[in-house]
């Protein structure tokens, strides 16, 4: 039996705030910190490896955490999830966005289908319709082919696809998978629309429109906005556009697409990038094999995330870490720093992932509750962010726990040898640098040049950023961020902090306002 305690009632979480604090600065000095190094180091399949040398955490800590993961029911809690049962108490639904890569668990039949084999014909049916665009069965009017895909969505319709996107558009450039180039727009700002459409060409463009509902405000206004650019250059817009959109939506049987693909309310948009929602504009970009790997780097990850063993279960060991982190040492933020420049929106993606699945005061049952739940998440891909906001992080007041990821490799196999190193090993050197500069600082008599140390990191570590690698490091996080929700007994899986302005913004466009609503209305002449 499965019981859905807060944690503040949780015994082993009373232990954990008991247990002595690891003193960061001292434990990373020297061979100490060199043993650390190799000992406190996990697997996540496909080549990468989770290192939490630089954590927080000794033995101690870690088995404090272990009890925590065995009495609040984590895994058992993942197995009800993957096996079908409701989860996701707001909206009362299931959640199975894993079933998207693979079956974990039992057969799950929701809607009279059975949900594995639907998902798995989604991908097939964007699949074949990928191969056709690609090989010229499928055309604009003049019998050419489309030579860019458009995808037009907000939120995980937008932020999950064009991270995945750019982070494989120079993998697939150099191993010769690159098929279409792809844009993106989604702010309902005009000039996001007319940006692109001003950078390509409408005739050999096809357009992706996501949406679940078939109403989402902006996406629908961007869609007219694209129509209208298609009209204007004498074309069709029925033959330059599909939706991604759920089967009862009222874009799901309409003339006005080449094809439909569905998804469903079992998955979040945020958790929708091994859906139909990534799968037909990074199969129409990079091809469907491509996107397939993708699909297997994503499974590897899930299985791992079925261990029961704290220690070789990186996800639910990243989740309890940062639980720690909130709720025994206090911090409040987490900064996510690629050292890729191809990873360079994926911190914006895990922000709206992290944020909006964890961003909760109330428990799965509607009662407040009394602890803090998910962190702020912000980030920028190294070494860029080196020369913005790592002041703060290094001499600021306030301590934030970092996620480093870092590869070996580039992906393009171009590098020039500088000074006796070449960019990639200088790319390495300085996460190396910022891990051991966090955590043990430099003493100083002059205090504004005094660094404290003391500030926590982890690295991922991989060979090279590829599909595989890129769908391991997307799971790991989706299932980080459900396994914390777990463990504060929030629902991770819906999002009703959107719904207020969407109902506020209807009521400006409809000149149903009074008081500060008017008036602000006023000032943009609304």
């Amino acid at each position: 039996m499965i019981n859905w305690n807060n944690l503040d009632t949780v015994d082993s979480y009373q232990e954990l705030s008991k247990v002595a604090r690891v003193n960061l600065a001292e434990a990373m000095n020297g061979e100490n910190g060199a043993e650390r190094v190799k000992k406190y180091s996990v697997s996540m399949g496909e080549g990468l490896v989770y290192n939490y040398a630089a954590k927080q955490v000794d033995d101690n800590v870690l088995a404090a955490l272990a009890k925590l993961a065995e009495e609040t029911q984590l895994i058992e809690k993942f197995e009800a999830l993957y096996n079908g049962e409701v989860v996701n108490t707001g909206e009362k639904r299931r959640v199975l966005h894993h079933m998207t890569r693979g079956q974990l668990g039992e057969a799950v039949v929701a809607d009279d289908v059975d949900k594995r084999t639907f998902y798995v014909e989604q991908q097939k049916r964007i699949a074949e319709l990928a191969n056709k665009v690609h090989n010229g069965e499928i055309t604009n009017a003049a019998g050419e082919k489309f030579t860019t895909v458009v995808q037009i969505g907000i939120g995980g319709s937008d932020l999950g696809p064009r991270a995945m996107y750019l982070a494989l558009e120079n993998w697939a450039k150099v191993n010769n998978t690159f098929k279409m180039e792809a844009k993106f727009i989604s702010n309902v700002d005009p000039d996001d629309a007319a940006a692109v459409l001003n950078t390509i060409d409408v005739a050999h463009s096809l357009f992706v429109l996501v949406s679940k509902s078939g109403t989402t405000l902006e996406t629908l206004t961007n869609e007219s906005f694209v129509k209208d650019a298609l009209k204007n250059a004498g074309l069709d817009a029925s033959k330059h556009m599909i939706a991604v959109t759920s089967e009862t939506s009222p874009l799901a049987k309409s003339d006005d697409y080449l094809a439909a693909f569905y998804m469903d309310d079992y998955i979040g948009g945020r958790f929708s990038s091994t859906s139909a929602v990534g799968g037909a504009v990074l199969s129409l970009a990079f091809g469907p094999e491509v996107f397939a790997q993708f699909l297997d780097g994503a499974a590897e990850e899930d299985k791992l995330a079925k261990n029961k063993d704290l220690l070789a279960n990186p996800a639910m060991l990243d989740a309890l870490i940062g639980v720690y982190e909130r709720n025994v040492l206090g911090y409040q933020n987490t900064a996510v720093l690629p050292y890729s420049q191809a990873l360079s929106r994926f911190p914006a993606h895990l922000q709206q992932l992290d944020m909006e699945s964890n961003g909760k005061s109330v428990n799965r049952f509607g009662e407040p509750v009394n602890y803090q739940t998910g962190p702020v998440i912000f980030g920028e891909p190294g070494t860029n962010g080196q020369h913005s906001f790592y002041q703060l992080l290094h001499q600021g007041t306030d301590i934030v726990p970092l996620q480093f990821v870092g590869f070996k490799n580039n992906q393009m196999g171009r590098d020039v040898l500088i000074q006796d190193s070449t960019s990639q090993q200088k790319l390495c050197a300085n996460v190396v640098a910022q891990i051991v500069a966090f955590a043990c600082g430099k003493a100083d008599e002059d205090r504004n040049k005094n660094f404290e140390g003391g500030r926590p990191s982890s690295i991922i570590i991989g060979n090279q950023l590829n599909p595989k690698t890129l769908g391991a490091l997307l799971a790991h996080f989706e299932n980080k961020v459900m396994f914390q929700g777990f463990v504060w007994n929030i629902n991770s899986f819906d999002q009703e902090g959107v719904q207020l302005g969407k109902v506020l913004a209807k009521r400006v466009l409809a000149h149903e306002t009074d008081g500060a609503l008017k008036e602000y209305s006023d000032l943009l002449n609304i």
